[in-house]
């Protein structure tokens, strides 16, 4: 049975607050019903009913995934599975005999298509960098993620997109929050993530809402 079903339930807008959409793989999953709970009553917070995997599946389904409607602010993260080692079928392997799934150049290709679709909505974007990968992990190399992190960086800064550090956040309570030789966490793991994701989303919210007089 997968973990936290609940979170890719649809979502029931209330008309009168904003849209919000995460995109993300099994963390933000993970993350996804804190989110909500945090941010009752002051947005609608959607996300799409899959893991949202690499860059390569979010090029294949960005369209699916922002639909017709209207969004007000996407929170959005790939990578871990970019920097994951697989085998000739895309699963997870050993580093020795697998591929990097998604190198750093493609990654960032990628990344820049993501990007141009989005903006397409008129939504504010937040990127959220990629949370740790700890020693003795299986298939990912422990530090990738920060070369990935830091080149996504660069790009977000060039499309003046914001980027939530919710990796230095992790990795400063890895011992309090996430699980052993484990790129997951627990409960109260999760919880902690989204309550920082929260934050960021309403601080931006809050923003719009004072800009507009409203």
């Amino acid at each position: 049975m997968m973990k936290h079903p609940d979170a890719l339930l649809p979502a029931v807008d209330d008309p009168a607050l904003p849209r919000v959409l995460i995109i993300g793989d099994s963390i933000s999953i993970g993350y996804t019903q804190e989110v909500r709970r945090q941010l009752q009553g002051i947005a609608n917070v959607h996300r799409p009913p899959i893991n949202c995997g690499p860059t390569i599946r979010g090029l294949q389904k960005i369209d699916a995934w922002l639909g017709d409607g209207r969004w007000d602010l996407i929170h959005f993260n790939f990578g871990l599975h970019d920097i994951k080692y697989a085998d000739e079928k895309g699963d997870l392997t050993d580093v020795a005999s697998g591929r990097q799934l998604v190198p750093l150049p493609d990654y960032i290709a990628h990344m820049e298509t993501l990007i141009a679709r989005m903006k397409q909505t008129g939504a504010t974007l937040i990127w959220r960098n990629t949370t740790p990968v700890p020693l003795g992990v299986d298939g990912r190399i422990p530090g990738d993620e920060v070369k990935y992190n830091t080149a996504a960086a660069d790009l977000m800064a060039r499309h003046g997109i914001a980027t939530q550090d919710l990796y230095t956040f992790a990795k400063a309570h890895e011992k309090e929050i996430q699980l052993p030789v484990n790129v997951h966490y627990t409960e109260e793991g999760y919880a902690a993530l989204g309550r920082e994701v929260a934050s960021a989303i309403r601080e931006v919210l809050e923003q719009h809402r004072q800009s507009c007089g409203k």
